[in-house]
């Protein structure tokens, strides 16, 4: 049988195909960018073997597995695994430790198509566990620089013109505030983290020892940023990125109207619109009791009256009235509160080009 790769730095730096042999419930809990799942059992095997095994035994687990992947079903799985490893040659497999389950595909694979497939030694613990360190060594040993600025200033737009940015909301596939949701649903808590980690190992990889990341809550949605990054953001500079209303009004209206609706009727085609409607109007009731009740029925009526002209026309100018008494009379004041409050960390401020030309220049003097 080839020996075992536990040179887990090359296996993510170069993209080594994997094939992920645990049960799905364990997959969808959290894997690694571009792994495929093809399971030695599925989630009901899984679970008549486990009891087995607290009851009986592994050997009695062991030889019950064996009943239940036999004939056309076991056949069925070591085609999918063989037709991976073709497709594959530089690929890898894995179970959970690099034990038992990853053994018998080995195994099989080798038996029943003539395959020798290499494993990963240690399996998914050891790669999620050198990405958790990846993440905490770059958190001790690199140089972090927060974008902040008001709502709407567009601080993501610059993230991804900077070659050291760390686009969290892009991992997370959400913008990041209450009316952040994307059509596409977020990843695990788990895989985003792996994501970010991977993103960090390829960009050190290149040299780059300082980041620059947007200042964010804990929270990305349903994903949570890993707690010694989160604790290293309430100490790292700051750069204040700024822009008029009336731009960051015009951005949102592309962002969380035009864009957002193209990407519900893409996806849900004349279902679209009404579901993008629903969304629009859900978000907003996510900060009523925040806003007040005086306040959310203002803007309520206001959303209502842009979501019936865009409906009947396809226009989206009567959202700019929304839009604009959110920002101005919610959004703003915690934003000028939080500028107050972290003053000090703040070693720049300006509008887009100037923040793009300091974060370039302090990224090449500091690199």
């Amino acid at each position: 049988m080839p020996v075992d790769c536990t040179d887990y730095r090359d296996i993510f730096l170069s993209d080594r195909p994997m094939m992920d042999a645990r049960a799905p419930v364990e997959f969808l809990k959290g894997a690694f960018p571009g792994v495929v799942n093809l399971p030695l059992m599925n989630d009901l095997e899984r679970q008549r073997i486990g009891t087995c095994y607290k009851q009986q035994g592994q050997q009695a687990a062991i030889e019950l597995g064996h009943q239940l992947v036999s004939g056309a079903i076991k056949a069925e799985r070591i085609q999918a695994w063989a037709d991976f490893a073709r497709a594959h040659p530089d690929g890898l497999l894995y179970c959970f430790r690099g034990g038992l389950r990853s053994q018998i595909v080995q195994q099989w694979l080798k038996d029943e198509a003539g395959i020798d497939y290499p494993r990963v030694g240690g399996g998914y613990k050891a790669l999620r566990t050198f990405l958790l360190e990846t993440m905490d060594e770059a958190v001790s040993q690199c140089d972090f620089v927060l974008l902040g600025g008001m709502t709407g200033t567009g601080k993501t737009d610059v993230l991804t013109q900077l070659d050291n940015g760390l686009d969290l909301e892009g991992h997370a596939n959400h913008r990041g505030s209450s009316f952040g949701k994307r059509v596409t649903g977020q990843p695990s808590n788990i895989d985003f983290e792996n994501c970010l980690a991977v993103d960090v190992l390829k960009k050190r990889a290149r040299g780059i020892e300082q980041f620059v990341l947007e200042d964010e809550s804990r929270a990305i949605g349903s994903c949570a940023l890993p707690l010694p990054l989160y604790q290293g953001m309430q100490q790292f500079p700051m750069v204040w990125l700024e822009d008029s209303l009336h731009g960051r009004v015009e951005r949102i209206l592309r962002d969380y109207v035009v864009d957002l609706c193209a990407e519900f009727i893409g996806a849900h085609g004349e279902e679209g619109f009404a579901l993008f409607s629903e969304r629009l109007l859900a978000s907003l009731n996510n900060v009523r009791k925040r806003l007040g009740g005086e306040r959310h029925q203002r803007m309520l009526i206001l959303m209502e009256d842009a979501l019936a002209e865009q409906a009947r026309s396809g226009a989206v100018d009567l959202h700019r009235a929304w839009i604009e008494g959110l920002l101005v009379e919610y959004y703003d004041p915690m934003y000028v509160f939080q500028r107050e409050k972290k003053g000090a960390r703040i070693e720049f401020a300006g509008e887009r080009e100037a923040v793009l030309a300091y974060l370039r220049e302090r990224g090449g003097r500091r690199g």
